[in-house]
């Protein structure tokens, strides 16, 4: 398939990612299929001084979709995977790429089930959006996304290509994948606290963070990431850099009531801990605690 900037693209999951993706490639003239739960007439983008008004309607039934893309832009959560399953089914041909855009490092091994055929391409995504109340997404920092070196990926960065979306390729993904989830996994502390990052200028907090991301770490060496021992304190340095009122979407997700996304930040450490001989007390404590604030009972 030729990769240029005219791809036809889709995006499952209009949210807070999704929204900035759409936008990003609306503001060069680009306009993407938007596929989601809930019908709406436009998204918008906040980014600074700069909104971005992207164009509808969004798509909210598989059936309406009339032909297969190029790109598909996968942007729900990690927990709707399984109900964007249609949407992948009516967007995806033999040829498109599907770039994940979720949290985590098994990315590919969840979504390859909805899609056999397909090229897949898992995604990290380092941007900081956050939805508002009035259904915008306000951006509070670059948009940047780091991919696989792989040929699917060039299809992604030439569709990208021109926005303000900066997109790396990296020959060492698992190394990159694993640090992001190493803040990913913090941030499940947020959740349970339901405070923002203010919270980690707390000796006792950023203690537990240094203490917890050392057995994270351990976890991400065994299985080949290779990350130095500066990455602990360069990520609790991260969080108390941030805005005190800088949230997170798992810390989002806790005060919507909604399902959390606590197995693929958190549980995968303890999963892949387990697997390794790897001891993770922390990890044995904040996984069934977040466990039940996501899926109760209670």
């Amino acid at each position: 398939m030729d990769t240029d900037t005219s791809a036809s693209v889709a995006i499952i999951g209009p949210g807070a990612i999704g929204t900035t993706i759409a936008a990003m490639l609306q503001e060069v003239g680009r306009t993407a299929v938007l596929c989601g739960r809930t019908s709406r007439n436009h998204l918008a983008l906040q980014d600074g001084d700069r909104r971005i008004t992207v164009p509808g309607p969004v798509q909210t039934h598989p059936g309406q979709i009339s032909s297969t893309v190029d790109l598909v832009f996968l942007a729900v959560k990690a927990t709707q995977t399984d109900a964007a399953a249609d949407w992948l089914a009516a967007l995806s041909g033999p040829e498109t790429v599907v770039c994940v855009l979720q949290n985590g490092v098994e990315q590919v091994e969840r979504v390859t089930p909805h899609l056999p055929l397909g090229r897949i391409v898992p995604a990290v995504v380092w941007f900081p959006a956050q939805a508002q109340p009035d259904g915008s997404v306000r951006l509070r920092g670059d948009a940047r996304l780091s991919l696989p070196d792989t040929r699917a990926s060039r299809v992604i960065v030439e569709a990208l290509q021109g926005t303000r979306c900066c997109v790396e390729v990296v020959a060492d993904f698992k190394s990159l994948a694993w640090r992001k989830l190493l803040q990913n996994a913090v941030a499940g502390l947020m959740a349970l606290t339901h405070r923002r990052s203010g919270m980690f200028a707390r000796p006792d907090i950023s203690g537990l963070t240094l203490d917890y991301l050392q057995e994270c770490l351990a976890v991400a060496r065994a299985e080949g990431a290779e990350l130095g021992d500066e990455v602990p304190q360069a990520i609790l340095d991260k969080f108390l850099a941030s805005p005190s009122d800088m949230g997170t979407s798992i810390l989002t997700d806790r005060e919507a009531s909604k399902p959390l996304e606590w197995d693929i930040r958190n549980g995968v450490v303890s999963r892949r801990g387990r697997a390794h001989g790897i001891p993770t007390p922390i990890s044995n404590v904040l996984v069934p605690l977040l466990a039940a604030a996501s899926d109760g009972p209670g």
